[in-house]
């Protein structure tokens, strides 16, 4: 209480001082916004032709710190506008309106940023400087739920996660969320779709509460569990189904879509076309696992492992039994995938799948393809993640990208899926 009440005080001290600089920064419509959605950022009462150095800062879960920062010159009357106006130098160049959000990154190259409580704000605070001294301040309000969305945590049988609802008694599509390897659910994803009118249940697979840190095997009746509950809720009764999946889920969502019935739209992003690392098990069904090999890993000129090149080939002999037969599945496909990903080849996978279907005589895919987007592709203006620990390959790797062209993807990856899900599942969106 009382950290609070001297964080506060400060807060309002600072705002006192800048707002007798007569200096002040402004976000439009609001200081307060959703998580995806951008702000428009603009800076007035400064000298005419005055250079100032917009800074941005905003801490994660485990205290990691992310900053940016761009340097401006103000209009003949005082005023920059990032809108409009051009960054001189710094995190970023050009006229780039969220550069202050997507170009934030850690001093550690090897960070990923933590966001596992959704019911926690997102602070950014935005400084304005000149000569070494702060004379402006605003801090962002990034909020992960919207109001009138219900988080309810999931201790159902063995199922473990978090049901996103969206306001009202429905009736509502359900969309079952999964998320990489570590198995933990994304919450923030899913409460991110609840807000556009979906009932998602982020599922968690390993790693998490009760559930076993490392599976040496998944069975799909464990997902097939979960998208049970979901589809006996009160609100979700009836409707459509559909899967959201990154990575290694990937696989794990297009089996389900190809094993388990009613399954009605699979988002799969830089994912593979075959079960990899550990076997799945669907009644009398295995589907044994694509495996790797570190040897074929390279280092970078930052010092950082490539395994982009580590993953059998699907196509060779022993690949081959791995492969998911996707064209067994009645539902709607949607692959994203990045050209940079060095995950694995998340592009070659993609089509292989999408010339597997095609070939059963099926158009029920699209392909979207991002050029210099790295491996995690998220919701829109979460910070790049160039390195971080790799789970399967137990060592920290190089996840490849450009920070301005992944931020790109993922916002227009973010309105697609929505789009995809609106169209297969046909749902009434909520603003």
């Amino acid at each position: 209480m009382l950290k609070f009440a001297v964080t506060h005080f400060a807060r309002n001290t600072l705002a006192k001082v800048h707002y007798s600089s007569g200096v002040s920064i402004r976000l439009l419509p609001s200081n307060k916004c959703s998580f995806e959605d951008p702000v428009h950022v603009t800076v007035s009462g400064l000298n005419p032709q005055q250079r100032v150095v917009l800074r941005s800062k905003i801490t994660d879960e485990k205290g990691l710190v992310f900053k940016a920062s761009a340097t401006y010159q103000a209009d003949n009357s005082g005023q920059v506008d990032l809108n409009r106006d051009s960054s001189l130098g710094g995190s970023f160049t050009g006229v780039e309106p969220m550069g202050l959000f997507w170009a934030l990154k850690a001093d550690v190259v090897s960070s990923k940023f933590a966001l596992t409580d959704v019911t926690r704000t997102q602070l950014v605070d935005l400084e304005c400087v000149s000569d070494d001294k702060v004379i402006a301040k605003v801090t962002n309000e990034r909020h992960c739920i919207a109001d009138g969305i219900r988080r309810i945590p999931v201790t159902e049988g063995r199922i473990r996660g978090a049901l996103f609802m969206p306001p009202g008694k429905g009736s509502f599509p359900g969309i079952l969320d999964t998320n990489v390897f570590r198995g933990a659910p994304f919450e923030l994803r899913a409460a991110l779709l609840a807000k556009r009118g979906f009932a998602v249940l982020a599922l968690a697979f390993q790693g998490y509460q009760d559930l076993p840190k490392k599976a040496d095997k998944f069975h799909l009746e464990y997902f097939e569990e979960g998208i049970d509950f979901l589809r006996q809720q009160p609100e979700v009764k009836d409707q459509k189904i559909g899967l959201v999946s990154i990575s290694k889920s990937g696989d794990l969502a297009l089996s389900m879509a190809t094993f388990l019935p009613g399954i009605s739209a699979t988002v799969c992003v830089n994912g593979c076309n075959a079960n990899t690392v550990i076997p799945i098990y669907y009644k009398d069904i295995c589907v044994p696992p694509l495996m790797f090999d570190v040897k074929r890993s390279k280092m970078t000129p930052l010092g950082l492992l490539d395994i982009g090149d580590c993953m059998n080939d699907p196509m060779s002999k022993e690949g081959l039994p791995s492969v998911i037969p996707v064209e067994r599945a009645s539902g709607q496909f949607m692959f994203i995938v990045s050209e940079a990903d060095r995950n694995w080849q998340s592009v070659y996978y993609a089509k292989l799948a999408c010339d597997r279907l095609k070939a059963h005589g099926k158009n029920n895919y699209e392909l979207v393809k991002y050029e210099k987007a790295g491996h995690f592709i998220e919701v829109p203006y979460m910070p790049f993640c160039l390195a971080n620990f790799h789970a399967a390959a137990n060592h920290v790797i190089f996840f490849g990208g450009e920070p301005k062209a992944h931020s790109e993807a993922q916002c227009d990856a973010w309105q697609r899926i929505v789009n995809f899900f609106q169209k297969t599942l046909s749902c009434n969106t909520l603003l």
